[in-house]
């Protein structure tokens, strides 16, 4: 497998956190049962933590070596936050919120009809389509077949979008 020669934004503090973790898990199986013989129950523990150390510490040390390329905090905000990503993000959220209020079947459909018309750009009646059919089917699956309660929310309980 061919690595990349670039460093890329946090590379190295992901690294160094790599060890720091690795070095607690080894701390950790130390405490198990200590190194007392080959028989004893932290020994397999310890093994499979210094193993973790020790790649950690190759993996660090080849970071270590890339050029440096004099990206700061923005890059790497950037490299790990795209947009899409923080925008998706915030559909769940939004997802999350509505199931209380417009129950799981409605919050889902409109979640699924959002993500996919967003993330597949095919149109608006495809995934209207795509959405209706995956709710159907969860229906059926779920409420039919396994008889699982799905939640209706407190619009539909309560009558508040007919009052």
């Amino acid at each position: 497998m061919e690595t990349s020669n670039q460093l890329r934004p946090g590379e190295r503090l992901f690294a160094l956190l790599l060890v720091l973790v690795a070095g607690f898990v080894f701390a950790e199986a130390h405490a198990i049962s200590g190194f007392r013989g080959l028989t004893t129950g932290g020994v397999m523990p310890m093994l499979a933590a210094g193993v973790m150390l020790l790649s950690s510490l190759l993996i660090l040390a080849d970071t270590l070596r890339k050029p440096r390329n004099g990206s700061g905090i923005q890059a790497l905000i950037a490299y790990l936050l795209p947009l899409r990503v923080v925008l998706f993000a915030g559909l769940v959220t939004v997802y999350a919120a509505l199931i209380p209020g417009l129950g799981f079947l409605a919050a889902s459909g409109a979640f699924l009809f959002v993500a996919i018309w967003g993330l597949w750009r095919r149109g608006p009646v495809l995934a209207a389509a795509l959405s209706t059919l995956s709710i159907l089917a969860i229906y059926l699956l779920f409420r039919v077949v396994f008889q699982v309660v799905l939640p209706l929310g407190s619009l539909w309980q309560t009558g508040k979008l007919w009052s």
